[in-house]
C-alpha cells in the first residue's frame, strides 16, 4: 500500500502534465488565432481565420475540461487551493471563453460584425491572460497553512512575474497561433504571419530568458533544485536546446517554410513544459503542498486511472480525425491580393 501511494501520484502528476500540454499545444493556436484576429485589416481576412478554427476549436477547450476533473479526482487538496488563491484569474479565463464562444457563434449571422469581431478577440486574449496569471501565481507560490488550506489575500496573484509569466504565455500562444495560420492560409494573408511568427519567436524568447535567469535567483527552492547533480547537467541542457529550436523555427521563417515552423514550435512548447515539470516536481502547489500530500485515496486514483485509460484514446483518435479531415488550406475570395 506504501508504495501504491507513492507511486500513484507521480502518475497522476506525468497525466496531468500531458492534459495541460495537449490543451497549450491545441487549444494555444487557438487562442493565438483569436489575437491575431483583432489585427486584421479587412473583414475577409478574419473571416478566414475564424474560418480556419471553426471545426476545431471546440475539441481543443475540451482537454481543459479534463484536466480541471482530474486534478480535482486525483489531488483534491490542490483543486480547492488553488481555486481560492486564484477565483479573479479563473473567472477572468472563462470570461473570455464565455465572450469568444458566443461571438464565434453570433458573428457568423450578424450583419454588422464589429461587436462580435472584438468580443472574440478580446475574448481570447484574456482567457489567455487569465491562464498567464494563474501560472504565473502558482509558479511564484501560493500562502497556505499547515494543513494546505489557502490563507493568502485576493491579490497574491498579481504581481510583477506573474505579469511577466502572462506577457510571454499571451506572445507564445501569437507564436503558435501564427504558424498554425501559415499552414492554413496563402497569398498574402501567409505572408503577414510569417511576419507576425518572427516578431512573436522573438518576444517569446525574451520572455523566456528572462524567466530562466530570474527564476533562480528570486527563488531558493529552485536555486537548490536546479543546481543539484544530476539535474544541473538536464537544466543546462534545457535552455541550449531552446536556444536551437528558436534558431530553427526563425530559420525556418526566412525560408518561408509552411509545415516545420509549427513543428518547432510545438517542440518548444514541450522543451518548456519538461523544465517546468523538473522544477516543480514533486510539488502540485510550489513549494507548499506535494503531490503526495494532495493526493486522493489509492482506489480513487485506480479507479481513475482505468477510466481514463478508455478516455484518452478515444479523445487523442476524434482529436486527429477532425484534423485529418479539415486538413489543407482555408480561402476564400481575393484576400490574397
Amino acid at each position: 500500500m506504501e508504495s501504491l501511494e507513492y507511486f500513484l501520484p507521480q502518475v497522476w502528476f506525468v497525466i496531468l502534465a500531458l492534459f495541460l500540454f495537449l490543451y497549450v499545444m491545441l487549444d494555444g493556436f487557438d487562442l493565438g488565432v483569436g489575437i491575431l484576429s483583432l489585427t486584421s485589416s479587412t473583414e475577409e481576412r478574419r473571416g478566414i481565420l475564424m474560418t480556419s478554427l471553426s471545426n476545431v476549436w471546440d475539441a481543443n477547450e475540451t482537454w481543459l475540461v479534463i484536466m480541471g476533473g482530474a486534478l480535482f479526482g486525483a489531488f483534491p487538496l490542490a483543486y480547492s487551493t488553488i481555486l481560492q488563491a486564484l477565483y479573479i484569474p479563473i473567472f477572468l479565463m472563462i470570461f473570455g471563453f464565455i465572450f469568444r464562444a458566443v461571438a464565434f457563434e453570433f458573428r457568423e449571422h450578424a450583419n454588422r460584425k464589429f461587436f462580435w469581431n472584438i468580443a472574440f478577440g478580446a475574448g481570447s486574449f484574456l482567457a489567455a491572460l487569465g491562464q498567464g496569471f494563474a501560472l504565473g501565481a502558482i509558479l511564484q507560490g501560493i500562502t497556505v497553512d499547515e494543513f494546505g488550506h489557502f490563507t493568502g489575500g485576493t491579490w497574491d496573484w498579481l504581481g510583477l512575474r506573474s505579469i511577466l509569466v502572462a506577457l510571454t504565455l499571451i506572445q507564445g500562444y501569437v507564436l503558435s497561433g501564427s504558424t498554425y495560420l501559415i499552414m492554413k492560409t496563402e497569398g498574402a494573408l501567409q505572408s503577414t504571419h510569417y511576419w507576425t511568427a518572427r516578431i512573436s519567436a522573438v518576444t517569446t524568447f525574451i520572455g523566456a530568458v528572462y524567466l530562466t535567469i530570474t527564476t533562480p535567483i528570486f527563488y531558493e527552492s529552485a536555486r537548490e533544485r536546479l543546481f543539484t547533480q544530476p539535474l544541473v547537467y538536464i537544466f543546462a541542457l534545457i535552455p541550449l536546446l531552446g536556444t536551437l529550436l528558436i534558431v530553427l523555427l526563425i530559420r525556418s521563417l526566412y525560408l518561408e517554410q509552411e509545415r516545420t515552423p509549427f513543428v518547432w514550435t510545438i517542440l518548444l512548447f514541450l522543451l518548456s513544459f519538461l523544465g517546468l515539470g523538473l522544477i516543480v516536481f514533486p510539488y502540485i502547489i510550489p513549494t507548499q503542498i506535494t503531490i503526495y500530500q494532495a493526493a486522493a485515496s489509492p482506489s480513487s486514483l485506480v479507479f481513475m486511472i482505468i477510466f481514463v485509460g478508455f478516455l484518452i484514446p478515444i479523445m487523442l483518435a476524434y482529436n486527429i480525425y477532425q484534423y485529418v479531415v479539415f486538413r489543407g488550406k482555408v480561402t476564400g475570395g481575393n484576400y490574397g491580393e
